[in-house]
């Protein structure tokens, strides 16, 4: 009986989403928004309930619930989107949106010399920009997140994310962004994207990712 209510409530969701993502969401990350926020709501109403007959009704109360709130932040998203691509106009930083996040990934190599921990001078108005972004868009949490290769040891690789993660989020404080929004972490060469047995896989390692995510109230 347990395994089935799981199947149930996505079933249910999925239904619900159907309408409402083809009536309320105009592109593609809106829809994902609303697709994520109904799978999740829905599931999270089918948890509670005594009975069910209880679940059903609670997994469709917040199918509907959570597809509204996805679809707000998947349109954010895409607005927010579009005004970095615009204010960055840099080759070298990539943005994905998933439709619950936007993921900035900055290569190390164009923002820090060999073993520094210093930000290069002319990528610090790339920083002012999205500074500039984050505060435009105020009600979201941003992670600042550090990674290399495995060149040299794991600690130090540990040590050396973590510092230039640091520096990157005391960039955008010093331009204005809340240091309450910022979380900074250091991956080291735990997370890798890349082969590192080449030397352009090495450095598509040596980045740093700045999530952006939607905070839901």
């Amino acid at each position: 009986m347990f395994a089935v209510k799981p199947f149930s409530a996505i079933a249910l969701a999925s239904l619900v989403l159907a309408t409402a993502c083809t009536t309320a969401s105009e592109t593609p990350k809106t829809r994902d928004g609303a697709v994520i926020g109904g799978l999740i709501g829905g599931l999270a109403g089918a948890i509670a309930g005594n009975d069910p007959e209880e679940r059903r009704r609670n997994a469709a109360v917040g199918a509907i619930v959570g597809a509204g709130v996805g679809g707000v932040i998947g349109s954010q998203l895409d607005k927010q989107e579009a005004a970095l691509r615009q204010d960055l106009g840099n080759d070298n930083v990539t943005i994905v949106n998933t439709g619950d996040r936007l993921i900035v990934t900055l290569p190390q190599d164009i923002l820090f010399a060999t073993d520094s921990t210093t930000v290069r001078a002319d990528l610090q108005s790339d920083l002012r920009a999205l500074a500039g972004n984050l505060n435009e868009y105020p009600n979201t949490t941003v992670q600042v997140i550090g990674h290399t290769d495995s060149d040299g040891s794991a600690a130090y690789n540990q040590d050396l994310s973590q510092r230039r993660a640091q520096a990157v989020s005391s960039v955008l404080i010093g331009n204005g962004v809340s240091p309450s929004r910022i979380q900074a972490f250091g991956r080291g060469e735990d997370q890798p994207v890349a082969t590192n047995l080449t030397a352009e896989g090495k450095a598509q390692n040596r980045r740093v990712e700045i999530v952006i995510l939607p905070n839901a109230a």
